[in-house]
């Protein structure tokens, strides 16, 4: 079945951060008092949890951790994985490690976004060869953990390496570590791919994940995207796993939030009663 999550930064999250809340003992109770399954936890450190209170909410709320999210790491201080100096590329591994021993104990999963890094000035082959080689020694320190390492193609307007689900799938094909995943944004699918579900469909087995955002990256239900078709077309390969909200939080984060549960709800809920069987109270 589909759980639904919703994405939180800690306070002192940069102003760019994709997030729709900050602060987690405010918004964790607020995302699960909405309806909301899940929370993605936008992170620059691991040291920004507190795991003792983090299990604390989540335990009182009856919610999960969906993923943790990097894209701050990158946004925070220019990190990447395919940094031309190794030092650079060590820290960001570094980090990388402590988010992994993190998503250990919550949700299994942690994404790469921008972090991958840019093209710029050097030849593609250089930089695809870093990153696999940094993520593949990733993907070899997660897999006794169970933790699923994620990427999430990014369109051309904010990076210029990996920008569609199928340039992704080749990375992945190439780097071949069964613990490597998609993470597909259907608002980056939209400027980047020829259509947003039959590329899903077509390489589903691939993915672990789907960020929703709306054509404008707001709420789902603002914008053009058909998300009604989407989930009819994923039912026929019966897609199981997290969704989570990646918005602007506009214009309000409560507002935002509000709008996404009350219009992505009714669709993920007759979806899993058609596919699954599952009756949702």
């Amino acid at each position: 079945m589909i759980k639904l999550s919703i994405a939180i930064a800690d306070t002192h999250a940069l102003p760019s951060a994709f997030v729709v809340f900050r602060g987690f003992d405010e918004c964790i109770p607020k995302a699960a008092k909405l309806g909301f399954d899940g929370v993605e936890l936008a992170l620059k450190r691991s040291s920004e949890i507190n795991e003792q209170r983090l299990q604390q909410l989540l335990d009182e709320h009856g919610i999960e951790v969906s993923c943790i999210s990097t894209g701050q790491v990158y946004a925070d201080g220019g990190l990447t994985l395919t940094a031309t100096h190794s030092q650079k590329r060590g820290e960001v591994i570094s980090i990388f490690k402590e988010l992994i021993d993190l998503a250990q104990q919550f949700g299994n999963l942690v994404n790469i976004g921008r972090v991958r890094g840019q093209i710029g000035d050097r030849q593609v082959e250089e930089v695809e060869t870093l990153f696999c080689e940094t993520v593949g020694e990733l993907c070899d320190y997660a897999a006794p953990k169970q933790v699923t390492l994620m990427l999430e193609p990014v369109n051309r307007y904010e990076t210029d390496f990996i920008n569609s689900v199928e340039e992704g799938v080749r990375l992945l094909e190439k780097i071949k570590k069964p613990n490597f995943k998609l993470m597909p944004d259907v608002f980056h699918m939209n400027i980047e791919d020829i259509t947003i579900d039959n590329e899903l469909v077509k390489h589903i087995q691939h993915i672990a994940y789907i960020h929703l955002a709306d054509s404008n990256r707001l709420a789902p239900g603002q914008g053009h995207t058909n998300f009604k078709k989407l989930f009819d077309t994923l039912s026929a390969v019966r897609y199981s796993g997290w969704m989570s909200v990646e918005i602007l939080p506009k214009p309000d984060p409560d507002t935002a939030a509000r709008q996404s549960i009350e219009f992505l709800l009714p669709l993920i809920r007759a979806y899993n009663e058609t596919v699954f069987q599952t009756k949702q109270s």
